[in-house]
């Protein structure tokens, strides 16, 4: 990373000790028809009273069982759903306040890495202007500049540049999970949140890229918000871990005090989940 863009990251009131993102408060509740003939409704509360911080240049993930409303926080954090209550502070400035240019710029700097590469890319656009686009949308440099920042990036992510001219489909799926991380870090941005990016690869393949995640972090000063139910991949890539149950985060700590002394029964649950551990005594 060069001087001037570590220059760039040190701006904006935070250092790499500092907060880059922090949720106060947050609640999301759905309404979900029930009963025999569909006529009644039940209340889901998704999100309750959340509270989080990432740490500038860090890793926290966020770990729970599915319907936990991991990825319902993934997208309250990047403004894609609305919030019934509670702020969302991006380098302290409250994204929930923020419309139309003001929150689209703000989201240059907050990108997202999806769960399925295969759902995640459109099949009838070429790899090239699949990457692009976000340097499309926010009008960044020329034609020729674009292009060259997609090869540079895909070179970055163990592609090639030649692979501009491809389609998804003529990669596996480890491969358009990389076209999906080039895409989210073309823009070069600050913070970027990890939706179970992971969960739909081999196993082989996941290591591979949580290497190359990681590798990515250190070179471009990433922070991440890294969603998953499997605590055996968070450890190999988190600093901190929050665990999620019923929309409520019930515990969060660095990952060697949470994974050697976990303080919640949940947690331990979801420890002894783990093929191969020792079991913690319950």
């Amino acid at each position: 990373m060069s001087g001037a863009r570590q220059q760039a990251r040190g701006n904006g009131g935070i250092g790499m000790n500092g907060i880059i993102l922090a949720a106060r408060g947050l609640s999301k509740t759905y309404v979900q028809r029930s009963g025999r003939f569909g006529f009644g409704t039940t209340r889901v509360k998704a999100l309750d009273d959340v509270n989080l911080e990432v740490k500038a240049g860090t890793t926290l993930a966020v770990v729970g069982e599915s319907g936990s409303g991991k990825s319902t926080l993934a997208r309250c954090l990047l403004q894609l759903q609305p919030l019934d209550a509670g702020e969302v502070l991006f380098e302290g400035q409250n994204l929930a306040a923020l419309s139309g240019k003001a929150l689209r710029a703000a989201r240059r700097h907050l990108q997202m890495v999806f769960q399925d590469p295969f759902a995640s890319l459109n099949p009838r656009m070429k790899v090239g202007d699949i990457v692009a686009e976000g340097l499309v949308i926010h009008g960044i440099g020329t034609a020729e500049q674009r292009r060259d920042s997609v090869a540079r990036m895909l070179e970055r992510v163990g592609l090639a540049a030649a692979d501009m001219e491809k389609y998804p489909h003529q990669f596996s799926g480890g491969q358009r999970q990389r076209i999906g991380i080039a895409r989210a870090l073309v823009l070069e941005p600050k913070l970027v949140v990890c939706d179970e990016p992971v969960s739909a690869l081999d196993v082989s393949i996941q290591a591979q890229i949580l290497l190359l995640l990681k590798e990515l972090q250190q070179e471009m000063g990433l922070s991440y918000l890294f969603i998953s139910h499997d605590l055996r991949v968070v450890r190999h890539i988190a600093d901190e871990v929050a665990v999620m149950h019923r929309g409520r985060i019930i515990e969060q700590g660095a990952v060697a005090d949470l994974y050697a002394k976990p303080r919640q029964e949940y947690t331990r649950i979801l420890l002894n989940s783990i093929p191969g551990r020792h079991r913690l005594a319950t």
